[in-house]
């Protein structure tokens, strides 16, 4: 898909800033409902205790029924979410061609899917659909995150501009840096939803905040306005991950060394934890803005590290 120039109407851009916006408030109360366990406050959908969604009197349960407040704040975020994107989606077909047609049309999808997923969950009352919600959730965020980008009038500026500091090793750091984030982010979610994997999300949590770190370090160090941003990003989401996750684990599970014991449902542990998934899909969202730029830079022909002189080896061809 050729990305290569950024002639996008600004009402795209704007609802594609309104997208990642409001995704934002779904993922959010996504995030609590599975921290408090109420995923499963209602055992219907798409009626919630066999109100409309739209007529459930969802404050009602503000001061009562925590668990009902939040998980219809969730599913009421869903189909904000999913209004926007409608949106996203009409005015990229009346304004746009090509890559934003196919961008628009992937995210609509998503949110479709997303919906109905969330759906199953509640049908069939499965942890594992509740896990893969999850990780599509921050899947569909960096999804939102990376056209947002790309509809930046900025993005062919920077794509014109070369950069001589970005190596083969560096180039392929920055690239699988997404990949790695999204394995942990999958331990991640076996913890929350299934209670395993303590072990290997605390060790995957070492191999992809290297992998992050080093990825953020080659990135500050191009000459590249774009990779620097880029390098920003990814540096604070992985410090403000690696606190977050610090705190989730005293909160969760203490630290008898110390005298310090967690409180299960206690505030500090509902917040802490929230924000800490939904700060992994900024770090996902930021590894993978990093990734793109690389490849796109690399296809422009302004990578100098993995640029191969077409024409150089068509002369050492002719002088052979």
């Amino acid at each position: 898909m050729s990305v290569q120039h950024a002639n996008v109407h600004p009402i795209v851009r704007k609802l594609a800033s309104a997208t990642c916006a409001v995704a934002l408030l779904p993922i959010g109360m996504g995030a609590l409902v599975t921290t408090l366990k109420s995923g499963m406050a209602f055992a219907d959908w798409p009626s919630s205790d066999g109100h409309n969604m739209l007529l459930y009197p969802w404050f009602r349960d503000f001061a009562s029924n925590t668990d009902k407040f939040t998980e219809h704040g969730h599913r009421l975020g869903g189909m904000l979410i999913g209004m926007v994107s409608i949106g996203l989606a009409i005015a990229g077909w009346k304004y746009g061609q090509g890559w934003v047609r196919a961008f628009v049309s992937a995210i609509l999808v998503s949110v479709i899917l997303q919906g109905l997923l969330g759906g199953a969950r509640v049908l069939f009352d499965r942890q594992h659909l509740a896990l893969v919600h999850s990780i599509t959730g921050a899947s569909f965020f960096s999804l939102c995150v990376l056209f947002r980008v790309l509809c930046s009038p900025r993005w062919s500026q920077w794509l014109a501009v070369r950069e001589n500091r970005i190596g083969a090793l560096s180039a392929a750091t920055i690239v699988i840096a997404p990949v790695i984030v999204l394995g942990q982010y999958f331990l991640g979610g076996l913890l929350r939803h299934l209670h395993v994997m303590l072990n290997e999300h605390l060790m995957g949590a070492v191999v992809a905040g290297v992998v992050s770190l080093a990825a953020s370090v080659f990135l500050l160090r191009a000459n590249h306005t774009l990779l620097k941003s880029g390098g920003i990003a990814v540096a604070a989401t992985l410090f403000s991950q690696l606190l977050l996750g610090a705190g989730s684990y005293l909160t969760r599970f203490g630290f008898p060394m110390l005298g310090y014991v967690a409180t299960s449902g206690s505030v500090s542990q509902a917040v802490v934890c929230s924000l800490h998934t939904v700060c992994g899909m900024f770090l996902l969202a930021s590894t993978a803005i990093g990734a793109l730029s690389v490849v796109q830079l690399h296809r422009a022909g302004c990578l100098g590290g993995l640029r191969v002189d077409v024409s150089l080896l068509s002369r050492r061809e002719s002088a052979i």
